[in-house]
Formats: structure tokens, sequence, C-alpha cells
């Protein structure tokens, strides 16, 4: 089976991945040092990891990388990004396209394939506005009501997860320094984890908060000395978390900074309404969280037909709960709080013992999530 699995870039990671690759010259050079970088590695099939020679792997809107192929197969002119991915397709003699930038690449871009392309796939598990996805073969995803969304539309939707990285086994073996970390996006719109964030960065008096959050140039302006004569206090964020507040990371700095913290918050943000995807805990940025910490209000169905219910915040599995943010600064040095129950409730899904030390578990999810669930789409009609 010759598969093609195309993905996309953040801007900010973009501006990151320029200064790893400064000196790479070629497609191969660029694509490796960003694969070497894991960035959304858990979104990536099995073949893509384990760089199988029937596989292919692109982001096909990363201008500097696909330029870099289209000179070295001699395409004449200037050709769009479009043209490009639609020759790397036909080169590669693609029988699988798995798309993960489905909105840039839509079902216009579906007709344009070449014959070749026996199946297509594309993962969304965020709201499109009017983008039309009906010309793949599924649209995967993780939440329940937006594959719902996608069949309304006239899609067929799977309900499909990322798995994990089988490197991030090399992380966090050593002293977890880091009390509570958030890597992410800062949004007053997103009304439930914005509370959270502000609460929770109110204990870094006494705790080591750290947040590596990506800003937007006008909340970088709002916030710097300039900054404070313009009217822009709606893009400036709360003190607490301002004072805080790094640039963010991603791949193996994220894992890094995993798996040195006690405590990895993921609030979900209010698009995902009462859906909780196994990996929702686990996932965004590129990576997975190793705790997933929200509101207990937030609770809702994980797509397996199932409530999470309450998630439990403490090592190695065991339960405990605690309030913000008078409950978490009794955090232990090993990542335990005491009993508290009670409304208002932090929890966290997976015990950062258990998702570090089980490779076994591990290596057997990448397994079924990505090969045998693909297999399985595949064979289907």
């Amino acid at each position: 089976m010759r598969l093609f699995q195309n993905s996309g870039l953040y801007p900010s990671y973009l501006a990151h991945l320029n200064q790893l690759a400064a000196k790479a010259s070629s497609f191969a050079e660029r694509r490796r040092i960003f694969l070497d970088d894991r960035f959304g590695a858990l979104h990536f099939l099995k073949p893509v990891l384990e760089q199988e020679p029937e596989a292919f792997f692109t982001n096909g809107d990363d201008e500097i990388l696909q330029r870099h192929w289209a000179r070295e197969q001699g395409l004449p002119g200037k050709p769009t990004l479009e043209a490009i991915l639609l020759a790397q397709i036909e080169h590669h003699r693609t029988e699988v396209f798995y798309n993960l930038d489905p909105v840039r690449y839509p079902s216009a871009f579906v007709g344009k394939l070449p014959g070749c392309v026996r199946k297509t796939f594309c993962w969304r598990a965020a709201p499109s506005g009017n983008a039309d996805l009906t010309a793949y073969g599924a649209v995967l995803g993780n939440f329940p009501s937006i594959l719902e969304s996608w069949r309304q539309r006239g899609c067929r939707a799977e309900l499909f997860f990322p798995a994990l990285d089988p490197l991030m086994d090399e992380y966090g073996h050593g002293e977890r320094t880091i009390d509570v970390l958030f890597v992410g996006g800062y949004s007053r719109h997103h009304t439930a984890r914005a509370k959270t964030l502000e609460q929770v960065a109110s204990l870094a008096g006494t705790r080591r908060i750290v947040y590596r959050l990506d800003a937007s140039r006008l909340t970088r302006l709002a916030e710097s000395p300039i900054g404070a004569w313009l009217p822009l206090q709606k893009h400036r964020r709360p003190d607490a978390i301002a004072r805080i507040a790094e640039p963010p990371v991603f791949g193996r700095q994220f894992y890094e900074l995993i798996g040195s913290s006690k405590i990895v918050l993921n609030g979900a943000i209010d698009m995902a309404g009462t859906d909780r995807g196994k990996h929702a805990l686990l996932r965004g940025h590129g990576v997975r969280r190793t705790a997933g910490i929200r509101r207990r209000r937030l609770s809702g169905c994980n797509g397996t037909g199932s409530d999470d219910g309450d998630v439990r915040l403490g090592a190695g599995g065991n339960r405990s709960h605690f309030k913000v943010p008078a409950r978490l600064a009794g955090i232990g040095r090993n990542g335990g709080a005491g009993k508290d129950p009670g409304c208002g409730d932090l929890q966290q899904g997976f015990a950062v013992e258990t998702v570090w030390r089980s490779r076994r578990r591990g290596l057997a999810v990448l397994e079924r999530l990505h090969s045998g669930r693909t297999g399985r789409l595949i064979g289907r009609r």
C-alpha cells in the first residue's frame, strides 16, 4: 500500500522550524529535521514514523520545503503549493491519501487527485466554517459531536484517535522540578480555560508554575511599555498570567518540559462542548499532555460511549482531589495532593507515572490506533 500523508504547520512553529533547519538545503534534509523534532508525531501513521519506503510525508503548507522538492524534480516556473502537492502525489503513485490539513485542501482538491489514488481520508476535529469535505472517503476525528456535524453535511465520519509517540519514553525519568506546566494558547474567548489558567497562575509565588504561551502580535504589543499607552486592553492577558508567560515550545522541547513536570494542564477550549476524546487529555500543539487538567464541570463524553466522570490527580494512578487555587498549593514533591472533594475540583486524566512508564501499553496503542485502525477503515466499503 502506497501511503501519502500530508500535514500542516502552525505559523509560530514554522518560525521555530526555520531556525532548526536554517542550513538545510534539500527537501529530504528539511523534512528529516522536522520529523526528528516530533512536532505532531502523535498524528503520523506508523509507516511514516518508521520511514517505510512506500510511505511519503510532507507539510503541504511549508513553502520552503515544497519548493525544495519542486526544484529538485525540475518543475518549471513557480508552481503553486497545490500544484506541487498534486505533483508529489502523482510522482509517488499514491494509493491512500491521508490529509491532516483538509480545510486548506478540501473537496475541490480531492477532485484533482490523479487516478492512482484509491482511498482518501482526512482528519478534522474542529469547527471548519463552510469547508466542504464531502469528497473525502471519510472524515476522521475524536469528537463525536463534530463528527455528527460532518455527517449532517453529507460526509462519512469515523471515530479515530491520535496515538502515542514511542520516543516519549526517552523523557520523564529525572526529577520533576516544575509544579504545573501549561503549553498552548490563551484567549479570553475560551472562558473556562482562561479562568483556570488565571487561578493556577496566582500560585506562582509559592510554586513553580510554567506557562509557555503562543501570543499574538497584538498581545505582545499590548503588554509592551508602548502598548500601555494604547487602547489595547482587550488584548492584554491578566497580570498573573502575563508575569509568568514565556514563548511557546514545540516537539522535543515540549517533551522535555512534560517530563520535568508534576502536573500538565490541558484545559479544553469552549468549542469542544461536552466532548472529551481520550487523547484530548494527551494531545494539543503537536504532542500529548501527560496530565489533562480541567474543571470538573467540563467532564463529558470521551468518544467511546461512556462518560469521563471524575478524573484523578495523583502519582501512579492514585485518586485524589483538590480545589483551585487553595488545594493546588498543597501538591507534594511527588505530584500528590490531599483529598478535598467538592465543586470546582480539578482533574487529571492520566497519572504521570502511568503515562510515562507504560511502554508496552503505549506501543500497543500506537499499533492498534494507527496501523490497525487505518487498515480497517481502508478495508471497509
